[in-house]
């Protein structure tokens, strides 16, 4: 069994998720990276993920193969348009059903098999799109479940499920990414590319990035399609 000192990190490539990873490495553990290739529109997200982990340093990045667009149900997982009007109300088209939990439970199946019990995943219930996955509630939950649903857990070496952003608003986030010393310019968050290196500008996840620099004061090294 190695250290305890590993921490298993879901990093998708976006902004969120490079500050979780560059917290946890803060927090002095050996960053294990995990991005999912679900199949997702925005696959390009995928090359900003692996990015992020030589970055960071990551003592290893697996991308693993899961592909969402079987089951479908989301905007980024079947032909559905993704919105372009703005955050509304309500859960949005963009949802992937389960996507966090089924997530979390592959973070929690690496942590056990390495001996880890940290996990860090960059979900935000402030400035986000409404996903019932990113509550505070949701985290606590499986968190109890990782408890009951391991060997580790009922051995009582429990988990820890780190959501370091949970309570910030996306210019706390970009401010955050500045105090780390991180090259935000190095993610991904568009959830409908346009051709090349270009943001759409226009999808609920490309406002919200907008946005946080913006409120933050802070340049935004993004290039959008659409102002």
């Amino acid at each position: 069994m190695v250290s305890e000192t590993y921490a298993v990190v879901l990093v998708s490539g976006g902004l969120d998720s490079m500050v979780s990873a560059a917290r946890a490495k803060e927090d002095g553990h050996r960053v294990l990276a995990l991005s999912i290739d679900y199949n997702q529109r925005h696959h390009i997200e995928l090359a900003a993920a692996r990015r992020v982990a030589a970055m960071l340093g990551a003592e290893r990045h697996i991308v693993l193969p899961l592909d969402l667009s079987a089951f479908g149900g989301s905007a980024l997982t079947a032909d559905i348009d993704v919105p372009k009007t703005g955050v509304g109300e309500g859960i949005p088209i963009t949802y992937v059903p389960a996507r966090n939990t089924i997530f979390l439970s592959l973070a929690l199946g690496w942590a056990e098999a390495m001996g880890a019990r940290d996990l860090y995943i960059g979900v935000n219930a402030l400035d986000y799109s409404g996903y019932p996955d990113c509550r505070p509630e949701f985290i606590a939950e499986f968190e109890k479940l990782a408890e009951i649903a391991t060997k580790a857990g009922v051995e009582g070496a429990p988990f820890k499920i780190h959501a370091p952003l949970q309570d910030m608003t996306k210019a706390d986030i970009v401010r955050e990414a500045a105090r780390l010393g991180l090259d935000a310019g190095i993610s991904w968050s568009c959830y409908d590319p346009a051709p090349g290196p270009a943001h759409c500008g226009t999808c609920d996840s490309c406002r919200l990035r907008a946005k946080g620099f913006e409120d933050a004061g802070l340049p935004d090294p993004t290039i959008y399609a659409a102002a």
